[in-house]
């Protein structure tokens, strides 16, 4: 199966994946940072699908339509999010339906969305984690692949906490794309 990654930010997930020998093919951001530079240093093809506009007036439609294309002239079969910072439409799903992986630092469904970590701590709970899971249109709402727990401490802070969950991610994420790819199928 021929892997792309979607990242936005510094490239820690995808440098964790080519690190723990997952192939990728593609690297595919939508603006110029730190992954960019990684997938490079890796020898990675990368493409920049730029996001023009972060306003209200953003073309979610056709910004999905056109990073679809690019993987699609890649022929790429299965996609890892990795950071990447876009919530993309339908486009996506019409072609990739169950191929798009994600990873989320809580253990879903509870807290899901942007702020799992901080969400999970005014909670108050014990025990919060790592998700492996497929995309869907819902956010965070598609089926669990992988989880692993991290137990929160009284001295964790928010960032603390979050550093702890993205080492235990960087294990468990690429151990489950090479599951996939491996088999050659998502489930």
């Amino acid at each position: 199966m021929r892997l792309a990654v979607l990242a936005s930010g510094s490239g820690t997930i995808l440098q964790s994946i080519i690190e723990a020998g997952v192939e990728v093919t593609l690297v595919v951001t939508d603006r110029p940072c730190g992954a960019t530079e990684i997938a490079a240093a890796a020898g990675v093809s990368c493409v920049v699908v730029t996001r023009t506009s972060f306003a209200a007036d953003f073309d979610r439609d056709g910004y999905t339509t056109e990073l679809v294309a690019c993987l699609q002239s890649a022929n790429i079969e299965l996609i890892a999010m990795a950071g990447f910072g876009t919530i993309l439409g339908q486009a996506l799903q019409d072609a990739y339906a169950g191929q798009v992986i994600n990873t989320h630092p809580a253990l879903l469904p509870s807290f899901p969305g942007w702020h799992g970590v901080e969400d999970a701590m005014e909670y108050g709970v014990k025990v919060t984690g790592t998700t492996v899971h497929i995309a869907t249109l819902d956010v965070d709402a598609g089926p669990i692949l992988a989880q692993a727990a991290v137990a929160i401490s009284e001295t964790d802070t928010v960032a603390s906490l979050h550093e702890r969950i993205k080492t235990v991610e960087r294990q468990l994420y690429p151990a489950t794309l090479q599951k996939i790819l491996d088999r050659g199928s998502v489930l």
